[in-house]
């Protein structure tokens, strides 16, 4: 499932991102890497997706989480 459908206060896994090498790379090296555990404290409904991942919080658009498949933990 794509990570925009996780709900605030639920945790998954990431399983791929699906997007160019670019993005793809640019969002590996901010620690978006297959089987982290991904923590959603915020989707909000205008695209800012607040998400903690390995202590960090980071913030994305939603046309990106559209794109990063996950697993429910």
């Amino acid at each position: 499932m794509p990570l925009s459908m996780v709900n605030p206060g639920q945790n998954a896994i990431l399983n791929s991102i699906r997007w160019g090498p670019k993005l793809k790379k640019k969002l590996q090296d901010m620690g978006l890497t297959p089987g982290v555990e991904i923590n959603v404290i915020s989707n909000n409904t205008n695209g800012a997706f607040i998400i903690n991942v390995r202590g960090s919080r980071l913030v994305l658009g939603g046309v990106v989480t559209q794109q990063i498949m996950v697993d429910l933990a």
